[in-house]
């Protein structure tokens, strides 16, 4: 249900800003992204397992407050990363 090792390296090396970078708001919204998607899968699936849906409701109110914070703070980076991602906002 959550991401492999390989996939979180991925995603970390695609979206980081400098070599080494895990926590910048790109690479935590991407993740959560990720993470959001495996769980709306698995949400696809089991509608009636609440925990799970929950869980990805935080996740989703995350999300939505680092982009808030990265809109903020730089809207260039917050465009090119809800372009990337292929986020509606």
């Amino acid at each position: 249900m959550a991401i492999t090792k390989e996939q979180k390296d991925a995603i970390i090396k695609q979206y980081a800003r400098k070599d080494g970078d895990t926590g910048s708001p790109e690479v935590q919204i991407a993740l959560l992204t990720a993470d959001i998607k495996n769980l709306t899968d698995h949400m696809s699936k089991h509608k009636k397992d609440y925990h799970s849906y929950v869980g990805e409701m935080k996740k989703i109110g995350q999300r939505r407050n680092l982009l808030r914070y990265l809109r903020n703070k730089d809207i260039n980076r917050y465009r090119e990363l809800i372009q990337s991602l292929g986020l509606r906002r």
